[in-house]
């Protein structure tokens, strides 16, 4: 899972880290509603109370895996695009960055898609607030990213002409769907998953 920044600031001896990671690992299999707090606690081998020290409930830690996950998607896109001047080659660079992952970074993707409904309304929690409020910006720094991408291809005359917005919802639409779906260790492979949807999303905006 990857390491928040907040994880260096707690030190060598946080259980913050610990603890993200028992929470994916629970809310991803189990699922959110099903994990109970004090199971999180037991896992990770401190008391209930000793959880509050780092998250103040089960939703701030849920807001909190949303938004290392918006952040690393953003990462991953422009790791993956770096460099590339072609658009074509781009967007599937793009697509096989945001679908590479590891069975935990599978897990929080689910997660992530399985309550982005969390996003939309306020909280009365100010640290759930700040995290809900970072996770909508990054939210729309990613929609900000693949709608410039695909606005270039069809720029160049590279995909077909139409609205790059709208092209970009439905491109995300299709990604984040494959996490509702695809099990790592099940009986597609990665490379086949990532290829078989590349090529699917290359011949969408192509057509």
């Amino acid at each position: 899972m990857p390491v928040d920044s907040k994880v260096r600031e707690d030190g060598p001896r946080s259980k913050r880290a610990r603890i993200l990671t028992v929470a994916v690992e629970q809310f991803g299999k189990v699922g959110y509603e099903h994990t109970k707090w004090a199971s999180v606690a037991g896992e990770v081998g401190i008391g209930q109370t000793a959880l509050y020290h780092y998250f103040e409930s089960k939703a701030h830690c849920l807001l909190t895996i949303m938004r290392i996950e918006l952040a690393e998607s953003v990462s991953r896109f422009d790791a993956g695009t770096a460099g590339i001047s072609d658009p074509e080659e781009a967007l599937r660079a793009a697509v096989a960055a945001a679908l590479e992952a590891e069975p935990t970074d599978a897990l929080q993707r689910r997660i992530l898609q399985n309550h982005m409904d969390i996003l939309s309304t306020p909280r009365q929690s100010e640290k759930e607030e700040t995290e809900r409020v970072q996770s909508r910006e990054l939210v729309a720094q990613i929609e900000r990213n693949w709608t410039e991408l695909l606005k270039r291809g069809m720029e160049s005359g590279a995909f077909a002409p139409g609205d790059p917005e709208l092209a970009s919802r439905l491109v995300l639409g299709a990604m984040v769907s494959v996490w509702r779906w695809y099990r790592p260790g099940g009986p597609i492979s990665p490379d086949d998953m990532i290829k078989t949807v590349t090529e699917s999303l290359v011949r969408m905006v192509k057509a």
